[in-house]
């Protein structure tokens, strides 16, 4: 999701319009290259070979093959045209040449398509069209299930259709909206809570709600909390999410803008140290900002048990810059160059002076 961002935040900064493309049927598109047989279709049945069976020529829906089929078909037809595969991310398709800059960005049978040439993406839009059965859509829409809404501004993504769902499936549609997502609660009631009696239904609103977080990054920790307990949840852990989703019933209308300004990457980080009473694993959090636009964020519990609060922020620290690595190099590849170092910040001053001071510290070495 990070590149549909950064791909969306390069289009509004130079003005391009953002096609969007839809191919029908796509997985049967694909060419396959090993021996695959199939029972004889029902109702195309020879009676007088009951027991031949046929043998494939192309892709089929169901096949474990057809999805990376289908994906190699397409992306050699581009090949084919001069688009190469960006190091960074595979779904990413670059064509630069002779100052022609397009973008395809593949999510299976969704593209995105962008570029400072109208003339060059009719044209080779037109021969996409005469292999493939394409839908075309000028404006933006509905694309993974994310409203795009193209704005005076920029761009605005939101989900507050699969929002209004969630709480229809979660039979709270009608239910009081509340101020935040999470507040502090008794970690006596949650040890001593009851486990809750339909475990699925947990896990698939959980699953839902991280999902939301693509464009809602104001539910991310909360989220987090809630996520931690599928394996066994409780009657307090389901207390925490219908809190989540009160909240969201009183923020529907939320998302996240992307609008013109700076290409200066900047990034924020922060770590509690051993919240869980349960395992004393510290939470780890950062976000990464392109100008005003938010690119990416993570809130994830830490692997090991930190031995202080100081060990606790440098490894988000540590995470932070793992992932300002990668968004450089693909900001790079869509020429949105950093001319300076990317800033974290951080407010832990022990962790500051250990990451600006080469030495060994044996503290660290877990």
């Amino acid at each position: 999701m990070v590149s549909i961002r950064l791909l969306l935040t390069m289009a509004v900064n130079r003005d391009w319009k953002v096609l969007q493309l839809d191919v029908s049927n796509a997985f049967l598109h694909g060419d396959i290259s090993e021996e695959i047989y199939i029972k004889q279709p029902p109702g195309f049945e020879d009676p007088t070979q009951p027991t031949a069976v046929c043998k494939l020529h192309k892709s089929l829906y169901g096949l474990k093959q057809a999805p990376r089929q289908w994906f190699h078909k397409l992306t050699s037809f581009l090949q084919q045209r001069g688009f190469g595969f960006s190091r960074s991310d595979p779904s990413l398709l670059i064509y630069n040449k002779n100052n022609v800059q397009i973008y395809f960005l593949i999510y299976v049978d969704d593209i995105l398509v962008t570029g400072n040439n109208p003339t060059h993406i009719h044209n080779l839009l037109q021969d996409l069209k005469s292999q493939f059965a394409i839908k075309q859509f000028d404006q933006i829409s509905l694309f993974l299930g994310i409203q795009i809404t193209r704005t005076t501004a920029g761009f605005f993504l939101t989900q507050g259709h699969y929002a209004s769902k969630l709480l229809q499936e979660a039979g709270m549609a009608n239910c009081k909206a509340a101020p935040t997502p999470i507040t502090p609660t008794s970690k006596h009631a949650a040890i001593n809570s009851k486990p809750f009696s339909d475990a699925y239904l947990y896990r698939r609103l959980a699953g839902s709600l991280q999902y939301l977080s693509i464009t809602r990054p104001d539910i991310a920790f909360a989220t987090n909390q809630v996520c931690q307990h599928m394996q066994s949840p409780t009657d307090h852990d389901f207390q925490n999410l219908k809190r989540i989703l009160r909240y969201i019933k009183g923020t529907l209308t939320h998302g996240l803008p992307i609008i013109p300004g700076d290409t200066a990457l900047h990034t924020f980080t922060d770590a509690d140290w051993a919240s869980d009473i349960a395992d004393r694993k510290s939470i780890s959090g950062f976000c990464t900002f392109m100008g005003p636009n938010l690119l990416s964020w993570s809130v994830k519990k830490q692997i090991t048990v930190a031995k202080s609060s100081t060990e606790a922020e440098y490894r988000a620290l540590s995470a932070a810059t793992s992932d300002i690595l990668w968004i450089r190099r693909l900001a790079d590849e869509l020429q949105l160059r950093q001319h300076s170092p990317t800033v974290i910040h951080c407010d832990s001053i022990s962790a500051i002076a250990i990451a600006k001071n080469s030495v060994f510290m044996p503290v660290l070495n877990t």
